[in-house]
């Protein structure tokens, strides 16, 4: 990580911030208020990793930063007005060059939960240090006044950040109290930042883990999902356990912390699925995938339901494949994921074990086929959960199912490349199946196909003559 640039401490730092935010910082000062940049935007720049995300705080109402920013954005939004804040595109000046940046401008406030909405009430506040001290983390709580680039840090957030901590900048029981998703956000910057959360602010997580209740789960799903997706999950994952937040919102992760037998005969299922998670990361080819790490994560998590002690003194975890995958569906749908990934991660869990039934390359065409056209559009992640999933510290053992898998994608290629696996269909579609028959569509057709589908599957492909007896035959023995 760059070290903090301390120069940020001199009464000037305009230096080191985009020109697009001087520029905005002269026009609010032209119309009579104050601007600043603020929270993640100082961070990062102290930081030296700058995106091009802006944030800013302003004495000026939303009505009054809608006025200003009019004529001088590209484009505008307000859908966070009610909440104060108005968003804006504003493309590169001359010293950004090839960069457009979104921007959010927000009134001077502070945000507060009652004990049971689930929706914060905002409300204005006149100074830049009654913003500040309402923000998350120190680290948060800096600020730049623009344009003239004094640097604003009343709760000690620079120092905190030289020394990689996380605090709040009043009493971290006041703050959760104020926005219980600040809980889950000491355990997501813990992980984007690999930054240490200060003993206090551990206490108060455990302490008012419960609070968490109050919140949405779609709020709850966006944090866990930049979690789940930074650079170190397993520091945030670890910490929402410790502190018994993962109860409340991700109990099946808690639940893998199983009691060891006494003989010590099954690994650490929680240990194995947060190594399986970073394995899974580090064959990612295309960028942070949430629906791999999702399943990587949640693999195993049908294990503590279906765990059984056998008379010989092994443990055993029978069909937790399918189990977990049940579980996967409905916590993900809780949490309001998407049908979509919620059906993708739920594949991905319920066909992790399949690799194994493959023993030393036994598996017929068949199988291999029927394993592609199982795992459909997901087999590339299935490759990778498969090969992540392998946490063994036996260099022999570890290595020969890296061999094994190793044959089996070369056989799915092969059979890809001379059966074109991956749009599996019979050999005859509804309308020649229809034609073949001289049947009108109905449930008839559906099973004729499904038969031609099965064919296909066992077979590989037929002429076109050997489709139509096939069919025929099948046909002759519906009659």
């Amino acid at each position: 990580m760059p070290n903090v640039n301390h120069a940020a401490q001199t009464p000037r730092a305009h230096h080191q911030v985009a020109p697009v935010a001087e520029e905005l910082g002269r026009r609010f000062r032209d119309a009579g208020f104050r601007l600043a940049l603020v929270g993640g935007s100082v961070r990062d720049t102290l930081l030296g990793r700058l995106g091009n995300d802006l944030d800013f705080t302003t004495d000026a109402r939303p009505e009054q930063v809608l006025k200003i920013l009019r004529p001088w954005a590209d484009s505008l939004w307000e859908v966070g007005i009610a909440f104060g804040t108005v968003g804006a595109m504003k493309d590169a000046l001359d010293g950004d060059v090839g960069r457009s940046f979104q921007i959010e401008v927000t009134t001077y406030r502070s945000e507060a939960y009652d004990r049971t909405s689930r929706k914060p009430e905002v409300s204005y506040g006149d100074t830049i240090e009654e913003d500040l001290v309402r923000r998350d983390f120190t680290v948060n709580a800096m600020a730049v006044a623009l344009p003239e680039g004094d640097f604003v840090d009343p709760y000690g957030g620079l120092d905190d950040l030289a020394a990689r901590v996380l605090r709040t900048p009043g009493t971290p029981e006041a703050s959760f109290s104020d926005d219980p998703l600040r809980m889950l956000r000491a355990a997501r910057f813990s992980a984007q930042l690999d930054f240490e959360v200060a003993p206090e602010v551990v206490a108060a997580m455990s302490a008012m883990a419960d609070r968490i209740a109050i919140v949405s789960a779609e709020r709850i799903r966006d944090e866990l999902n930049k979690l789940i997706l930074s650079e170190h999950p397993r520091k945030g994952l670890r910490l929402l356990v410790d502190t018994g937040l993962a109860d409340r919102v991700l109990p099946e992760l808690s639940a893998l912390r199983l009691e060891r037998d006494e003989h010590f005969r099954h690994k650490d299922v929680y240990e194995h699925s947060l190594t399986v998670l970073e394995q899974a990361i580090d064959l990612e080819t295309d960028g942070p995938d949430l629906v791999l790490r999702l399943a990587a994560l949640l693999h195993d998590i049908g294990k503590p339901k279906t765990r059984r002690f056998e008379t010989d003194g092994r443990v055993s975890f029978h069909h937790h494949e399918v189990v977990g995958a049940k579980l996967t569906k409905a916590r993900l749908t809780q949490l309001k994921y998407s049908n979509d990934l919620v059906k993708d991660v739920s594949r991905l869990v319920e066909l992790h074990l399949r690799f194994h039934g493959y023993g030393s390359g036994e598996w017929t065409d068949s199988a291999v086929r029927r394993y592609v056209r199982d795992a459909g559009p997901q087999l590339s992640r299935l490759h990778k959960l498969t090969r992540s999933d392998c946490t063994t510290r036996n260099k022999r053992k570890a290595a020969a199912l890296s061999r094994t898998y190793d044959a089996l994608e070369a056989r799915i290629a092969e059979l890809q490349e001379r059966e074109e696996l991956d749009a599996i269909r019979p050999d005859l579609d509804g309308n020649r199946i229809m034609s073949v028959l001289g049947i009108p569509p109905g449930p008839q057709v559906g099973k004729a196909y499904q038969h031609m589908l099965e064919l296909r599957l066992e077979n590989g492909p037929m002429s076109d003559d050997e489709a139509v007896a096939a069919l025929q035959d099948w046909w002759a023995g519906q009659q």
